[in-house]
């Protein structure tokens, strides 16, 4: 299995690696990465790992998870498959910050405004996809008064502005449920074959297992403005919503 480095640490940028096996001549699996994979509607990283050796660089393209191992998508610098990584080769990884930094402050600010929507309004969120620009919230509602959502837009900044602090720790499945802990704002929530989660607490918001990249501090968010509404058929709703600041 690939030790996730970014699961308790969403800052580290840089790290070094071993190469465990290549797979096409263009997917990379290491030991250890903090490339974030694509899931629950967060894209992957992109950036690119360096060869130790002789300072190649190879363009990461997409990360992905497949059996518990996250492969990363590489291309050579002359698309020889010749000149690629081999098993055992160390590597620098060099994550594409702005691109990361801006997905952890879209993921948390979903997380405060899926929180203020399924509490003022009884929702349950059904999806979401983080983009750089704006991101969306899929989510399932009978009424659908969008004139309220201009005072979900306001609780939410309002939380944003206390400056809560983001907390990341690993509990089992079973200690989180005995514990009555909120396992997931979605309403699909995990599978049952997960037994041990690592749940995000934003103090004085929201706690709730979830896999992706946050910040450390709401005060990181700036503020948050709902941008479009729609419906969706039955009981089926969506919010964009863009970061300014």
């Amino acid at each position: 299995m690939t030790e996730a480095l970014y699961f308790l640490n969403c800052y580290i940028n840089e790290f070094e690696a071993t190469v465990t096996k290549i797979v096409d001549d263009k997917f990379v699996v290491l030991n250890r990465t903090a490339f974030y994979p694509e899931s629950g509607g967060q894209p992957s990283d992109t950036g690119k790992l360096i060869r130790k050796s002789d300072s190649t660089e190879f363009e990461v393209l997409y990360v992905g998870k497949f059996n518990g191992y996250i492969s990363h998508e590489i291309v050579s610098p002359d698309g020889n498959v010749s000149t690629g990584l081999k098993a055992g080769d160390n590597v620098k990884g060099i994550i594409d910050w702005d691109r990361r930094y801006m997905h952890m402050r879209m993921h948390t600010a979903t997380h405060v405004i899926a929180n203020v929507i399924e509490k003022e309004a009884g929702a349950q969120i059904t999806g979401n996809q983080l983009g750089i620009d704006q991101s969306r919230v899929d989510f399932s509602l009978e009424v659908f008064d969008k004139d309220k959502f201009t005072e979900y837009e306001k609780i939410a900044n309002d939380l944003i502005a206390q400056n809560n602090h983001i907390n990341f720790y690993m509990v089992s499945r079973k200690e989180a449920e005995e514990k009555i802990l909120r396992l997931t704002t979605l309403a699909k929530g995990f599978s049952d074959e997960i037994k041990e989660v690592r749940m995000v607490e934003i103090e004085g918001v929201t706690i709730e297992a979830c896999g992706g990249t946050h910040v450390k501090n709401t005060n990181e968010l700036k503020e948050m403005k709902i941008i479009k509404l729609q419906n969706k058929g039955k009981n089926n709703r969506r919010m964009y919503f863009i970061l300014e600041g």
